[in-house]
């Protein structure tokens, strides 16, 4: 039995910092040629840009915001063997300026799948679980989207393209019932359950499924999807209880992480908190950012990343209310254990 699906996870996600120069330039260091880029701006206020392979170089939507989809000569205008090349924009290349982006490797250029109700566009990545899927809704309820993964997502963060509307959050251990419920990226909200947005109807190994809602399904409008599946040793996608102590709760992941957004669901006000491997290079973590908010780069020590999992180092709303539940998505640096079953700290 494998002890993780990947031994590399850097193959697959990864982090880069770097400094803005006001020319464009090429970032490089990403170890792959990225599908996803997610990049913000950590010195200063500034919304999250997201570009994808899918619907093309200069195309950004922010995941902090309602806009629609908009294009723009000097966002990021070509992805790269080894990372990706930024233009002019000050929200990604400002002079003196310092930026963060988080890169996933999908599938490459997008091919058709016809395996839902809807046709979609996709790009996806069998052995890291992501996919990322474009589609352009029917307004009929229980409408069905093939994703291309071959296994069941565990998460789905989706936007509108063609119009402005909220980021839908789909997670597979937001509720005992999570096909009915959903969050939202752009938002503080707590979990909120409508028919109209999943049409309660739970992911399959093949498709995911809409309601009549307008900003997932509206006839006519085009929509994105980020499509994840767990993958051992180096993805997780799961929930925790808070226990209000300042020795918080254990979150096991079975790596090491590289990458968690930590989102509490049971109630409103709380963030999508983003700490990452490279910004914080030693417990406790401390440096994070909202994926719900423009604000610059904060500090605040709350957790730590260590080889098979999270720990929880502090007493906040955010992270570890008594009695609440949290929802997270994390990718890993290191697997505890290689798919041969060595411990990683004995290579």
């Amino acid at each position: 039995m494998a002890y993780t699906d990947i031994d590399k996870p850097t193959d697959y996600f990864n982090t880069v910092l770097y400094p803005g120069n006001t020319n464009a330039q090429s970032i490089t260091g990403v170890g792959f040629q990225p599908d996803l880029v997610w990049i913000k701006y950590r010195s200063d206020v500034a919304n999250h840009h997201l570009y994808d392979v899918v619907r093309g170089v200069q195309k950004r939507i922010n995941a902090n915001a309602t806009n629609a989809e908009s294009t723009s000569a000097n966002h990021l205008t070509a992805f790269g063997t080894d990372g990706f090349t930024v233009g002019t924009e000050n929200d990604i290349n400002e002079n003196g300026q310092t930026y963060v982006s988080w890169n996933w490797k999908a599938g490459g250029s997008a091919s058709s799948n016809t395996d839902g109700s809807i046709t979609s566009s996709v790009s996806a990545n069998t052995t890291a679980g992501f996919s990322i899927v474009s589609y352009t809704g029917n307004g009929s309820a229980g409408a069905t989207i093939g994703h291309g993964l071959g296994v069941t997502p565990a998460m789905i963060i989706q936007k509108i393209r063609s119009s402005t509307g909220n980021w839908l959050v789909y997670h597979h251990k937001n509720t005992s019932a999570p096909e009915t419920d959903f969050l939202r990226l752009n938002t503080t909200n707590a979990t909120a359950d409508e028919v109209t947005i999943f049409n309660d109807t739970a992911p399959t190994s093949s498709v995911f499924s809409v309601g009549t809602e307008n900003t997932i399904n509206g006839n006519g409008v085009t929509c994105i999807a980020y499509c994840f599946a767990e993958k051992k040793g180096f993805s997780k996608f799961g929930s925790y209880t808070g226990n209000g102590n300042a020795d918080g709760t254990f979150i096991y992941t079975g790596f090491k992480p590289a990458f968690v957004i930590i989102k509490q669901s049971s109630a409103s006000g709380n963030q999508w908190n983003i700490y990452d491997n490279k910004r914080n290079t030693s417990n406790v973590m401390d440096k994070f950012l909202l994926a719900n908010s423009n604000q610059a780069e904060a500090s605040y020590s709350v957790i730590d990343f260590v080889s098979n999992g999270i720990k929880l180092r502090n007493t906040a709303s955010n992270f570890n209310t008594s009695g609440s539940t949290y929802i997270y998505m994390c990718f890993a640096e290191s697997p505890f254990t290689t798919s041969t079953g060595i411990p990683t700290t004995a290579r």
